[in-house]
């Protein structure tokens, strides 16, 4: 057990150490560590204010873009889609608000205002458009486009490979650019969205048995015509192949 005069000693002790600051001796680990941290934080900083922000990202407000795109039944693509929105007497408000629509060609004119730039560019505002409903239970038509009808996998069935009736399956196929098959990609659900990544992308919405192979529309061989009989210059015309390339969605 510790004397008297011991635990007096002691008691000063921690009377006098009161209010002091703690020192670190020796060693520089501490330090270091600080140091690096405030290094990385003025990294971020510094990225985050040249990182592009939501409203720089493609397609952007500035952006002119040209998409063939087509709807396919069984084993055809149906007629292109009715009414120019930007001349249309009547403005629909999607358009208004969106500055995306078709001029009766099977092209998708994404011109797009602020509410269809970036990661808001997806299909289900095309879509919305032009009054087409597109989900995992069929397709459905306005009154103004393919006279109103409606596929529903519930009752309207398809040819398959071996020419049996079989039940159908609703999807969309997308291919990074018009004319070239490789890396497509193919979607069996929330269809809406499917985003919009850049100018000449091509995409078809699909009803058909499982496993039918799904060429691209038919405007995408004529896209570059198309473009230019717009804007001027040199045409070419692109050749489509039949093959997608089946993913998951």
């Amino acid at each position: 057990m510790a004397s008297g005069s011991s635990a007096k000693k002691v008691a000063r002790l921690a009377q006098k150490g009161k209010g002091k600051k703690v020192r670190f001796q020796g060693g520089t680990l501490f330090p270091t560590i600080m140091a690096i941290i405030v290094i990385v934080g003025m990294g971020l900083i510094s990225y985050a204010r040249q990182a592009p922000s939501a409203t720089d990202i493609a397609p952007t407000t500035a952006d002119r873009w040209h998409i063939p795109f087509g709807i396919y039944h069984c084993d055809e693509y149906l007629v292109d889609l009715a009414i120019d929105k930007q001349k249309s007497d009547s403005p629909d408000p999607n358009f208004q608000k969106y500055g995306v629509f078709s001029r009766e060609d099977g092209v998708i004119r994404w011109y797009p205002q602020v509410a269809a730039t970036g990661k808001k560019a997806k299909l289900g505002l095309y879509l919305d458009t032009y009054g087409i409903q597109v989900t995992t239970k069929g397709i459905t038509f306005p009154t103004d486009q393919n006279k109103g009808v409606s596929y529903a996998v519930d009752k309207d069935q398809c040819k398959d490979a071996s020419g049996k009736m079989v039940d159908a399956q609703v999807q969309v196929i997308t291919w990074p650019k018009a004319g070239q098959t490789a890396n497509s990609k193919r979607y069996i659900t929330d269809f809406s969205n499917v985003r919009i990544l850049n100018d000449e992308m091509a995409i078809a919405v699909a009803y058909v048995a499982p496993g039918t192979q799904i060429p691209q529309p038919d405007s995408a061989a004529k896209l570059s015509d198309i473009v230019a009989s717009e804007f001027g210059g040199a045409t070419t015309t692109t050749v489509a192949t039949n093959v997608t390339t089946t993913t998951g969605g």
